[in-house]
């Protein structure tokens, strides 16, 4: 009996530790897999933060610039050579063929 008993709890403690290695080494889920993908995780976690914010001050630096019709055109004349149908636009250009005013 007591041969039987060592016998079964060796056989648990053996596949208890090769359980635990294969779970730990050989699984597609591994250890290494997970702590690569925790700090990839914290990693794209600063980065939606960082994006957040970066959005937050483009919509208010967006609604200072464009809160009027008459700061919308000026801008859209500025950044888009935007014009009404009875305009003509001029563009000056230096001697590289690049604009005078740069943006």
């Amino acid at each position: 009996m007591r041969r039987l008993l060592r016998y079964f709890r060796n056989f648990y403690v053996a596949t208890g530790v090769g359980l635990l290695v294969w779970m730990l080494v050989f699984d597609a889920n591994d250890l290494f897999s997970q702590l690569r993908n925790w700090w990839n995780l914290r990693s794209l976690e600063e980065d939606k933060a960082y994006y957040k914010a970066e959005i937050k001050r483009v919509e208010n630096q967006t609604k200072q610039v464009l809160g009027t019709d008459q700061l919308r055109e000026k801008y859209a004349r500025e950044h888009y050579l935007m014009k009404k149908p009875s305009e003509d636009v001029y563009v000056l250009v230096d001697e590289n063929n690049e604009p005078i005013e740069k943006q």
